[in-house]
């Protein structure tokens, strides 16, 4: 609609959704092509033009506008716009997905729902911002302040000094109480530091406003009195900021809760907005405070449009706490010598020989002839027990360590400025390539003998291998390289990084709700138990929530998941590098020698030896992306590492092949790394202690 037509459908007198609407219809001329702000202020400077000399009009907006600050509730919006309607992050997520589900009205009286019709893109940031102070300056004397006329009338001006100032108080007072309330619920008060409990600093937060109140109401707002006041207020909020700081070192020494994360950030952008507030209430340029504090609320409104954003923002110490456990444990998997080396070689083999049997019990279940998912239960327990004995066992799988060791290297980069971080880094990737090389053979190398074994065992003893010739079949042909193998091993591998997480989130939960303490000293349990036996299984399930966290829930993935996409139809599987290996054993021995000969049982074993590696890329991708956001690696420091990795490849090949010698280990390292911007000129005499997070 261009500008003439606008100006004649302004009714002061229309229902209150049709002048929501007229406004509504405004900004979006005002917004033009959403592409250039200065064009937007140019349609600012041109409406203030077009109606300059329309007396007639002007009467017609200041009636119009007088309706609107009169219908409408202007505090909700200065102070509870972008804020959780209850301080809790469920409740955040709800009221965003609701949002963006459901469709707002312009038929309300609460400025907050309207405001996000009246400026509901990221644009509108843009061209507030570009106003200039002349041009604020116009706008006011122009449509915010009545003609001299209206004093002699009954009707009080519409948007003067007293309201704004009313609205601007109203919404201080109600962030100062949410503030305060913050800072006094217990799951905040408890985890502070007891330095900032002693301080009492929301103790004294609401004299301090009520001291700026009294001397507004008595001086007005930019007296000396109230500016003392508001200075003593901006003191006391900072005290207040500090005091909530505390609490994140008692969530990283503790655990991390999501929801006491979710509020202590709204606490943080709460007194962000009261500062924007006083800004405005005390600023000797109000048309400029008052465009910033607008342009800001229109940010506010498009961050907290995004469930995403808040799922981010609110889980990204969680994130981080998980990434470190799983660092804590990813460092049992690193082998940096020889003798580590082949120490994980011999528990390599062990966990291969394990999952031998978990292949003979995987086609015993399947001969049960079970319902979908049941039969897939089976299979996940059947997975979770082998898992959980390996990990007793003190053996491994080679698949589940990228998830965890990738969080182990990026650690490494927590100081990534110091000289030869990025150096350290390579050699952790290099020892890790290698770690999983030995995983992988000392798997792979024992779970076909003992399949093997076991076949041959019930060839004599039952007179059957372990699978039929028919099944035999099938399973060569389910491993094929040219069919899904390859896609199934992907999705595997997201399995595994699922599983990490969860084992980091259990743990942290553990720690955070301080279970090993529970188990140790509660009554129940020391009654029960005996106070030495419930010791020891506190210190047990503090050493191993972790793992059995990991190995439970990788199992029961790895056995539901295909029954669960079968339901709907996906026809989804899951391919393991040791247990395919196992399965194309079990199918080899039942066809006999005469399938050396087959083509078949070439294309699974070509299958089974890409499955490894995209089990490991996958899992190791997303743990490390994972890690490196929760270090907050940045991108100009991702770019030497991946500069660094590519120098070792060139001049060490091998070290990422073959342990190195002891009196060669220098001369590796030497030959691998001089990445750009390392100032480090020397690399490490002796190898690096494998320490943990905390080391």
């Amino acid at each position: 609609m261009e500008l003439p037509s606008l100006l004649r459908t302004l009714d002061p007198h229309a229902p209150l959704a049709q002048r929501h609407l007229w406004l509504i219809e405004l900004l979006r001329w005002v917004r033009g092509d959403a592409k250039d702000p200065q064009a937007s202020v140019a349609r600012v400077r041109e409406l203030l033009d077009a109606v300059q000399d329309q007396p007639e009009w002007l009467t017609r907006w200041h009636a119009w506008w007088h309706g609107f600050v009169s219908s409408v509730d202007a505090t909700p919006l200065l102070a509870d716009y972008g804020f959780a309607p209850r301080t809790a992050f469920m409740s955040e997520l709800g009221h965003r997905l609701r949002r963006k589900l459901l469709p707002g009205t312009p038929e309300t009286t609460d400025l907050a729902e309207l405001f996000g019709l009246l400026l509901p893109t990221r644009f509108d940031v843009r061209w507030i911002k570009a106003l200039d102070s002349a041009t604020l300056q116009r706008l006011h004397g122009l449509l915010m302040t009545p003609p001299a006329s209206s004093a002699a009338t009954d009707s009080p001006p519409p948007a003067g000094a007293g309201f704004w100032q009313t609205a601007l108080m109203d919404a201080l007072m109600f962030c100062v109480s949410q503030v305060s309330a913050t800072g006094f619920a217990s799951e905040i008060r408890v985890r502070m530091s007891p330095a900032a409990q002693a301080a009492r600093a929301f103790h004294d937060l609401p004299t301090s406003f009520e001291t700026l109140r009294q001397a507004v109401t008595a001086d007005g707002a930019r007296s000396p009195a109230a500016l003392d006041a508001a200075a003593r207020l901006r003191e006391q909020l900072d005290a207040c900021r500090q005091a909530a700081y505390t609490v994140y070192s008692h969530l990283e020494a503790h655990g991390v809760s999501v929801g006491i994360v979710f509020r202590l950030r709204q606490l943080r952008e709460r007194i962000v907005r009261i500062k924007e507030l006083l800004d405005c209430l005390q600023s000797t340029q109000p048309e400029r405070a008052a465009a910033a504090l607008l342009a800001d609320l229109a940010q506010v409104g498009q961050d907290n449009r995004s469930v995403r954003a808040l799922i981010a923002s609110s889980s990204q110490l969680t994130a981080a706490k998980v990434a470190e456990r799983s660092a804590e444990s990813g460092e049992h998997y690193i082998t940096r010598n020889a003798t580590e080396y082949r120490q994980m070689l011999g528990k390599a083999a062990g966990g291969g020989a394990v999952l031998g049997f978990t292949t003979w019990a995987k086609f015993t279940l399947v001969a049960l002839g079970l319902s979908a998912f049941w039969g897939g239960f089976a299979a996940g327990m059947n997975y979770a027990l082998s898992f959980v004995l390996i990990q007793l066992l003190h053996l491994t799988v080679a698949t589940k360590q990228p998830a965890v060791t990738a969080p182990a290297m990026v650690a490494k980069l927590k100081d990534i400025r110091q000289p030869g971080a990025v150096r350290r880094f390579v050699d952790e990737v290099a020892h890790l390539f290698r770690s999983q090389i030995a995983s992988i053979v000392g798997n792979v190398g024992l779970v076909v003998p003992v399949v093997l074994l076991i076949s041959l065992a019930l060839q004599f003893g039952a007179g059957a291998p372990m699978i039929s010739e028919e099944k035999a079949v099938h399973v060569l042909d389910d491993l094929h390289l040219l069919g899904p193998t390859l896609l199934f091993a992907g999705l595997t591998g997201v399995l595994l990084f699922a599983s990490s997480i969860v084992a980091g989130w259990v743990e942290n939960w553990f720690v955070f709700h301080k279970l090993d303490s529970a188990v140790r000293h509660n009554p129940r349990f020391t009654r029960v138990l005996g106070p030495i036996r419930a010791g020891r299984w506190a210190s047990f399930l503090r050493q191993n929530i972790s793992g059995l966290s990991a190995n439970i829930s990788l199992g029961m993935m790895l056995g539901l998941v295909p029954a669960f996409a079968a339901f709907f139809g996906l026809g989804l599987e899951v391919r393991h590098v040791t247990l395919a290996a196992g399965q194309v054993a079990a199918a080899a021995a039942s066809l006999g020698f005469a399938v050396l000969a087959e083509p078949a049982l070439w294309w699974a074993v070509a299958g089974v030896a890409l499955v490894g590696p995209i089990n490991l890329a996958v899992s190791f991708y997303l743990a490390f992306r994972l890690a490196l956001r929760a270090q907050a690696i940045s991108e100009v420091n991702r770019q030497r590492i991946r500069a660094g990795i590519r120098q070792r490849i060139r001049r060490a090949p091998l070290s990422f092949l073959l342990p190195p010698r002891p009196m060669a280990q220098d001369e590796a390292w030497d030959s691998g790394l001089d990445e750009p911007g390392d100032d480090d000129t020397r690399p490490p005499q002796v190898p690096p202690a494998r320490v943990s997070e905390h080391g």
